[in-house]
């Protein structure tokens, strides 16, 4: 019996490969295939992106959506969040690149799909609170709630007639839960 090695990508290599149908992550090296998310996930996204960039856009910082964030080196680790924020003093100067962000996002937002596991949705906040980024939402679709992480260890899950608000990271920010998955 032979044992097959596989080789580890890097960051580089992993954004030199061919366009994919599946949506790709890389996690310690290793490409990470998942399915494209569905309807319920692309709307929530959607919402949810929407309502922090009007926020963002007098608040400061930049939102956006499934952009690559280089969360490990050696190996290296690209997660690209459902929605994502960060805060205006950790923006690089000038215009906004090509290419993989090199820093965590402040806030890392994942939309939990039929095909997700547990076990995968765990690693994912773990990369990004190993990483640096001050909060994870997990944003529950079946049961209409969020569950904010936090590298202290905590989490919280606010249910659909909650209102989130995270005054540290978001000043001014509030979500009415039920309002998001209209």
């Amino acid at each position: 019996m032979s044992a097959t090695t596989s080789r580890l990508l890097t960051v580089e290599e992993f954004a030199a490969l061919p366009p994919a149908a599946s949506r790709r992550e890389l996690v310690c090296g290793e490409v990470v295939e998942t399915r494209p998310p569905g309807r319920k996930h692309g709307k929530i996204a959607l919402r949810l992106g929407r309502l922090l960039d009007s926020w963002a856009e007098t608040c400061g910082g930049e939102t956006g959506v499934e952009a690559g964030f280089i969360l490990q080196r050696d190996p290296d680790t690209i997660r690209s969040p459902d929605v994502y924020y960060v805060r205006p003093e950790r923006l690089p100067e000038g215009e906004v690149a090509e290419g993989f962000w090199t820093i965590a996002p402040d806030l890392a937002v994942e939309i939990v799909s039929p095909s997700d596991t547990a076990d995968g949705l765990h690693e994912k906040v773990h990369d990004y609170l190993a990483a640096g980024a001050s909060a994870v939402w997990v944003v529950y679709p079946r049961s209409r709630s969020i569950t904010v992480h936090t590298p202290d260890g905590l989490a919280r899950t606010y249910g659909p007639e909650a209102s989130l608000e995270s005054p540290d990271l978001l000043p001014g920010f509030s979500l009415k839960i039920e309002d998001l998955f209209r």
